[in-house]
């Protein structure tokens, strides 16, 4: 049987389009390649977004020229391969610093997609991981937000280890996707994510308070790049990215 991947509706990012992060991390689980086990840190993945991945479909999955393809009728949606860049983190702050970042979410204000899964406003507790960055009072070009895993995001084979409960790969990417749109100024020039490329060095436990970084790299026309780490509460990092945006017109994605 050929294997889908299927973007359920509750992993939005636009309103009618799939949360960049959450599909690329659950392509990114699909990789041959990726661990098997809890133990084993993951590789550097590359996934590129080629469509708005559409929600409650199923996408065919195949090995297309060595890499992960997730295709409808042909088309491409998103692509993911193993890669061998070296990602920098983006440096933990202290948490002073984390409370009054997300005290400054410019997503308080106006948001061009409030019901996006990592960082909707009107996502309730439990539904999405509202998660919301602002500039840290030190640096602007760095971005800050405390997160900690709901139990709904724990799914799949890698739900416990050691007894703790652990939110899934696809979760994970999707907690590191939107901080770098935001840092790259997402308020004010909203985006889309065109690329992301991320290694998990472990899954994130649930209901263990962990905090997410994010600065920006960059802006040239319309494309911004970024990078995102997330950090446990003893200061391990526990994945990073990095990350190219592209500047789009939120009404084409409604």
């Amino acid at each position: 049987m050929t294997p889908t991947l299927v973007v359920p509706r509750r992993y939005c990012g636009p309103p009618v389009s799939g949360n960049g992060g959450w599909s690329s991390g659950a392509l990114a689980a699909l990789v041959a390649g990726a661990p098997i086990d809890h133990a084993t840190p993951w590789p550097v993945i590359e996934v590129s977004l080629h469509a708005p991945p559409p929600l409650d479909t199923e996408l065919d999955v195949a090995m297309v020229d060595g890499a992960t393809v997730a295709s409808r009728g042909g088309t491409r949606i998103l692509s993911a391969r193993v890669d061998g860049t070296t990602l920098t983190p983006v440096d933990l702050v202290d948490p002073d610093e984390v409370a009054a970042a997300t005290a400054a979410f410019p997503g308080w204000e106006t948001h061009a997609f409030a019901t996006c899964f990592t960082c909707g406003t009107e996502r309730a507790e439990g539904d999405g991981l509202r998660i919301f960055p602002g500039p840290t009072p030190s640096d602007a070009a760095v971005f800050a937000s405390p997160w900690t895993p709901h139990p709904s995001t724990a799914e799949d084979w890698h739900a416990y280890v050691d007894g703790d409960q652990l939110a899934s790969v696809a979760v994970t990417w999707a907690a590191l996707d939107c901080p770098g749109g935001w840092a790259g100024g997402f308020g004010t020039r909203p985006m889309v994510l065109a690329r992301m490329t991320a290694r998990v060095d472990a899954l994130p436990v649930v209901g263990a308070p962990h905090v997410v970084m994010a600065r920006h790299l960059g802006t040239t026309g319309r494309k911004t790049r970024s990078a995102t780490s997330l950090y446990d509460a003893d200061g391990r990092l526990v994945a990073t990215s990095e990350q190219l945006w592209v500047a789009v017109d939120p009404a084409h994605f409604r």
